[in-house]
């Protein structure tokens, strides 16, 4: 990965990010809270949380990412996929289909979620917390056209600060990037989903970010 990452303004096609404007003052800036309610201590003395994510790939085989960063360091930023905490009581596919709605702006069918494609657990620093997350990776197919803008009327407080953009990426772009993408190796990931995902699970195991 050697390459810049291509920007809104080098775009300038259809696969362009959708920037995220900066919060005005009214909101006052920085973050506003914690890490959201479905966070809690675990026995290691992290805070941990289930997650569902969903790798949403378009007609032409890219996928849809947003860009974030870390209010702790704010130099800092990678991309990731779409998705977030599950809820109390809510199950993992719920869970997918309401993330995608409310971070894109989406509406899935969950008859149309394939998967879970993989599981993962990872172990990261963020929000000047110690965090660990189980995560379940679903894979969409949608129109391109679904996503056109990025709304920010779902979005948590914690999302409206740290969030930076959206956009579609090629994979050929995206393994071109420098800076991270998570899941680690996720062009690779994509590629072995295509043409259609077999069937199987794969455990992707417990990695540190």
């Amino acid at each position: 990965m050697t390459q810049d990452p291509v920007t809104p303004e080098a775009a300038g096609d259809e696969s362009a990010a959708f920037a995220v404007p900066p919060r005005s003052s009214a909101h006052g800036g920085g973050p506003v809270h914690g890490l959201g309610p479905e966070w809690r201590r675990d026995d290691d003395g992290l805070l941990f949380r289930e997650a569902a994510r969903v790798i949403l790939l378009d007609e032409d085989d890219r996928v849809l990412l947003i860009r974030g960063h870390d209010v702790d360091q704010p130099d800092r930023s990678w991309w990731f996929t779409v998705g977030g905490g599950i809820d109390d009581g809510e199950d993992a596919l719920s869970a997918a289909v309401r993330e995608v709605r409310e971070e894109t702006g989406i509406v899935l069918d969950p008859e149309a979620v394939v998967g879970p494609v993989f599981t993962r657990s990872a172990i990261f620093d963020f929000f000047a917390e110690h965090c660990r997350q189980d995560e379940i990776l679903y894979l969409a197919r949608v129109p391109a056209s679904a996503f056109d803008s990025a709304d920010r009327a779902g979005w948590t407080d914690l999302e409206l600060d740290v969030i930076d953009e959206l956009r579609w990426w090629s994979l050929d772009d995206l393994d071109r990037v420098d800076i991270e993408v998570f899941p680690d190796g996720l062009v690779d990931l994509v590629r072995g989903l295509l043409p259609t995902w077999d069937g199987h699970t794969r455990h992707l195991g417990l990695v540190r970010e």
